[in-house]
């Protein structure tokens, strides 16, 4: 049985790319464009860089061994961290100027400085309908400290492996890099979810013990037919202690997170040859075609029969 985080992640169906591997010398910089439905991640390997976040100006260091993932691919801006930020340039004249093909390392910068910062580089991409409040309320960039040590030794020897097989021509690399940068998405996830997920609406109800509980039952079970009463039992709470407590940490109701998530598995169902609209709403929980149907329609804004048409 999947755990909730786990369930969430291969409903939105995770998919991990790595796009380079760098070997970056004083003075340079690199301009990466925004782009939809992807989480881009930077895994400091050796050395150091900045990270600018274009919309807002917001600037970190990411150190040796510092993880940040921009969880809503908005634009930013990587350069050295001892230089100021005028050799930025777009990502693809970088590309251009260093000659790289999209095999091995991309090696780009200055030849006088000796300094040399290697960056794992990638993003994580989701279904195009791919919707839940944990995306929707992480922040602009998260940013894990000594990640690898953070989240234990398997992680670090994981992240040293991916540094190693990413951009190298070894049997098998590419896939075992890939895999592996999809571990680390969830881990970042479940880390930062516990660690500072109480101060963020939406994923607070994800670090509460009471809430958790309800979460994980519903998500094992998303076709039972569910009451606010049977989630407060899960969370040993009362039905109004628990409605109230789940609005104000998820900021939605128990039903409509139950409604959204039993859509969101509707339409991965759809796309799919085989089952029948009809099966499809049993899937989901509901004991009529037309109620799944009328539900469907107001949630996504077409009947599940057109949806199923487009794809």
């Amino acid at each position: 049985m999947l755990d909730t985080l786990s369930d969430i992640l291969t409903r939105l169906t995770l998919q991990g790319t790595l796009y380079f591997r760098t070997a970056f010398t004083p003075p340079w910089g690199v301009a990466v464009p925004s782009f939809e439905n992807v989480a881009r991640f930077h895994f400091a390997h050796r050395g150091d860089c900045k990270v600018r976040i274009v919309s807002t100006g917001e600037t970190v260091l990411l150190a040796q061994g510092d993880l940040i993932i921009i969880p809503h691919g908005a634009a930013h801006d990587l350069y050295s961290g001892r230089d100021s930020d005028d050799a930025v340039l777009p990502l693809d004249q970088v590309l251009e100027r260093s000659g790289y093909t999209g095999q091995g390392v991309l090696v780009y910068g200055g030849d006088d400085d000796p300094r040399e910062t290697e960056l794992v580089c990638g993003h994580f991409s989701f279904a195009p309908h791919a919707s839940h409040v944990i995306l929707e309320r992480l922040p602009d960039y998260i940013v894990i400290r000594n990640y690898g040590e953070t989240a234990g030794k398997w992680m670090e020897s994981s992240l040293r492996l991916i540094g190693d097989e990413a951009g190298r021509p070894n049997f098998g690399g590419d896939l075992i890099a890939l895999r592996m940068s999809e571990v680390i998405f969830a881990q970042a996830l479940r880390s930062f979810i516990e660690t500072q997920g109480a101060r963020h609406q939406g994923l607070s109800g994800f670090a509460d013990p009471h809430l958790s509980r309800a979460l994980s039952a519903f998500h094992a079970d998303p076709a039972r037919s569910w009451s606010v009463e049977d989630l407060a039992r899960e969370a040993g709470l009362s039905r109004t202690g628990f409605a109230v407590m789940f609005s104000d940490k998820m900021g939605l109701t128990p039903m409509h997170y139950l409604t959204a998530w039993r859509m969101q598995i509707a339409r991965q169902a759809l796309e799919r040859p085989g089952p029948s609209i009809a099966e499809v709403a049993v899937q989901v929980g509901y004991r009529s075609e037309s109620a799944f149907s009328r539900v469907f329609k107001k949630e996504v804004g077409i009947t599940p029969a057109a949806y199923r048409g487009l794809h």
